[in-house]
């Protein structure tokens, strides 16, 4: 799995950070917060990738059920014999 580029890792960081002081009262160090960000991203990343792979393949596979249907319609008929 990628790693998040520096400034997003620190926005991440710091969201997670306001997150546990606004709804838990529980005040972490920055470097607590990324430890947990990396728990978090090894644990439950996998999880939303995937989740997100069978979101696009659904996707896709609606859009090729119009693709294929708008090909159908070019299609030309047979002369007879």
């Amino acid at each position: 799995m990628a790693a998040l580029e520096k400034d997003d890792r620190l926005a991440a960081a710091r969201s997670l950070r306001a997150y546990l002081k606004d709804e838990l009262d529980l005040e972490v160090g920055g470097l607590d917060a990324e430890l947990l960000l990396d728990f978090m991203a090894e644990r439950l990343g996998p999880r939303f990738y995937n989740h997100g792979l069978r979101d696009a393949a659904t996707a896709l596979a609606k859009r090729m059920d119009v693709l294929t249907e708008a090909l159908e319609e070019l299609e030309r008929p047979l002369p007879r014999d």
